[in-house]
């Protein structure tokens, strides 16, 4: 985003420390883009094949890859039972740069409705402005 004039309202920080709520994994079907080296490093750490991984965990959507879900929109590794993610320490950028995203950094406003479904967001962890625009461009979301 940069320090333009869209970003001066987090210029003195963010914070977040993640509740493992399981919300931004659970609800409404979406997209989590999956590149070649998160398969992989998702593959080695449930001891499967990239095919296994591509074939029951992914889904096409025009040319990218994005995990699938469950029918109730539930991401395919998230755990229901214990309301956690089944490959956590090696999780999609998208999943960890969350909630450092574009489209809940463009207002004060986006924001505000992050943290009603995001009870970490607002609270713990002090991010800089500078950490805030370095996760955020890892991932245009």
């Amino acid at each position: 985003m940069g320090t333009t004039e869209e970003a001066t309202w987090y210029r003195n920080g963010l914070k977040f420390r993640c509740s493992q709520c399981g919300n931004c994994c659970t609800g409404d079907p979406g997209r989590v883009w999956i590149d070649d080296e998160e398969l992989k490093q998702i593959a080695e750490l449930l001891g499967l094949s990239i095919g296994e991984v591509r074939l029951h965990h992914t889904r096409l959507y025009g040319r990218r890859l994005s995990l699938t879900e469950f029918a109730n929109g539930d991401c395919t590794f998230f755990d229901a039972e214990t309301r956690r993610c089944r490959v956590y320490p090696v999780r999609p950028r998208q999943c960890r740069t969350w909630p450092f995203w574009n489209s809940n950094l463009k207002s004060k406003q986006a924001w505000s409705d992050t943290q009603r479904d995001c009870p970490g967001a607002g609270t713990g962890d002090f991010y800089s402005l500078e950490d805030v625009e370095r996760l955020a461009a890892e991932i245009d979301i």
